[in-house]
C-alpha cells in the first residue's frame, strides 16, 4: 500500500507566518530553490499519496485525504534532510518524531491519535532541525537551504552548457542550466555560493549575479540587474533592479530599478518601477515586525529586515517602503511617502491619502486579469480563499 502523508499546519506556527500563510499551507512556503512540500516529496517519494490538514477555508484548493489507520503527518515548517526524510520514513505505528527542544516534526499512525496527541512512543531527531517560527526565518536561511537543495537537483546530472559570452567568476562546476535556459552576457559570481537556473528560464545581458542564487522555471533576470546572492526567483517571476537575500515565491514582477532585500514575495505581485524597500533603519538598531498571531510590533533581534507582501500586492511607480513592512494580500500602495509599518489585506491607497477597502469584485477583476497573462484561472476555489481572508481582515485594520 502506497504511503499516506499529510502536511499539517501548526495553528500558532501558521499564524506567525502570515500574509503568506493566508493562501497556502506552509508546506507550500518556498525555500531556497524549491517549496518545503517538494523537498519531502523528492527524499520520500512520488509514489506516495500527499495531501493537508490546514484551516477550513483553504480545503477546497488543498484538500485532505485521511485514512482511519496509517497516516504519516508532517509538520509543514520543518524543512527536511536526507537524514531527517530517513528517520521520518522509518517511523513505526504509533511512533512520533520530535526536535531535540519537543517539537512534532511527524507521527506514524491513526488521525485520532494524531489529533489527540496520543504517542505510544516518542523519538527525536538526532541532528539539529530546521523549523520555520517566524516570517524572517525565511530569509534567514535561504542561502544555506538553496545550497543543501542546488546538491539534491543537480547530483549526478550534467548541466547544459554555459555560452561563451559571459563571465564566470569562480568555479563553472557551481553553475547549473536546466535544459531550455538561456543565460547570454552576463557575469556570474558562484565563489560564494551556486547559480541554478531552471527550465526555460532566462538571464539577460549585462546582469550581475552572485551565488546562491537560483531562478525556477520560466523566471527571468532582466538587463543590468544586480542580484545578491541568498535570492530565489520562483516560477515566472521577472525580476531586475537591485535584490539581495530575497524570495518570490511565484509569478510576481520586479521587473524594473529600485532596491528589495532581506524580503519574502508572494505570488501574483507587481512591484512597480522605481519602487524601493528599506532593510535598514537609519539609527541602525534593532527591528520590530508585524506579528499577525500577537497582533503587535515583535522584537525580531535582526538588524537587516525588509517587506513581506502577501499575494497580489502592488505598489505603483517610485513607491518608497519602510525598513520591516508587512502587507497583507491585496495591497495595492501608490502615492508619496512613506506608508505604515503594517497595512491589512485588501487596502488600498497612500501615506499622504490614508487607506480605503478594496472592494471584493474589484479585487477578482483585477486577479483575473493578471493570471490569465500567464494562462491561469482564477478558480472558484480561489475566489472562495479570498472570500474567506476578506471576511477576516477586518480585525486587523
Amino acid at each position: 500500500m502506497k504511503s499516506n502523508i499529510i502536511f499539517f499546519d501548526d495553528t500558532d506556527i501558521r499564524r506567525s507566518l502570515l500574509p503568506l500563510t493566508y493562501t497556502r499551507p506552509t508546506a507550500c512556503l518556498r525555500l531556497g530553490i524549491t517549496t518545503i512540500e517538494q523537498k519531502w516529496r523528492a527524499l520520500l517519494g512520488t509514489d506516495a499519496t500527499y495531501s493537508y490538514l490546514t484551516v477550513p477555508y483553504l480545503k477546497g484548493k488543498f484538500p485532505i485525504k485521511a485514512r482511519r489507520s496509517s497516516n504519516l503527518m508532517v509538520a509543514g515548517h520543518v524543512v527536511p534532510t536526507r537524514h531527517l526524510a530517513r528517520q521520518v520514513a522509518q517511523l513505526n505505528a504509533g511512533e512520533a518524531l520530535m526536535t531535540a527542544s519537543g517539537e512534532l516534526i511527524a507521527f506514524n499512525g491513526r488521525a485520532a491519535d494524531f489529533d489527540s496527541r496520543h504517542f505510544e512512543h516518542i523519538l527525536h531527531a538526532d541532528e539539529p532541525t530546521l523549523a520555520l517560527h517566524h516570517l524572517y526565518d525565511l530569509f534567514e536561511n535561504n542561502a544555506a537551504v538553496m545550497a543543501q537543495d542546488f546538491s539534491e537537483l543537480t547530483a549526478g546530472r550534467q548541466s547544459e552548457a554555459l555560452p561563451a559570452s559571459n563571465t564566470v567568476i569562480g568555479s563553472a562546476e557551481r553553475i547549473f542550466l536546466e535544459p531550455g535556459a538561456v543565460v547570454e552576457g552576463a557575469t556570474l559570481n558562484v565563489k560564494e555560493g551556486p547559480v541554478y537556473i531552471g527550465h526555460n528560464a532566462q538571464v539577460m545581458e549585462g546582469a550581475c549575479i552572485r551565488g546562491p542564487f537560483a531562478a525556477c522555471p520560466n523566471a527571468q533576470v532582466k538587463m543590468g540587474a544586480k542580484i545578491y546572492g541568498g535570492t530565489t526567483l520562483g516560477p515566472w517571476s521577472k525580476v531586475g533592479g537591485e535584490v539581495e537575500n530575497t524570495i518570490f515565491i511565484g509569478y510576481s514582477n520586479k521587473a524594473h530599478d529600485g532596491f528589495l532585500g532581506d524580503a519574502v514575495i508572494g505570488e501574483w505581485c507587481n512591484i512597480g518601477g522605481g519602487t524601493t524597500a528599506s532593510n535598514l533603519k537609519n539609527d541602525y538598531s534593532e527591528i520590530k515586525l508585524w506579528n499577525y498571531a500577537t497582533r503587535r510590533f515583535e522584537r525580531t533581534g535582526l538588524q537587516f529586515c525588509g517587506l513581506f507582501m502577501g499575494d497580489h500586492s502592488k505598489t505603483g511607480v517610485n513607491c518608497m517602503i519602510n525598513t520591516a513592512t508587512v502587507l497583507g494580500v491585496g495591497v495595492n500602495i501608490h502615492g508619496a511617502g512613506f506608508p505604515r509599518n503594517f497595512v491589512a489585506s485588501f487596502q488600498e491607497g497612500s501615506a499622504e491619502a490614508g487607506f480605503k477597502d478594496v472592494p471584493l469584485k474589484a479585487f477578482f477583476d483585477t486577479a483575473q486579469r493578471v493570471m490569465a497573462r500567464r494562462g491561469i484561472t482564477l478558480t472558484d476555489a480561489d475566489r472562495d480563499i479570498f472570500t474567506a481572508i476578506y471576511n477576516i481582515s477586518d480585525r486587523y485594520k
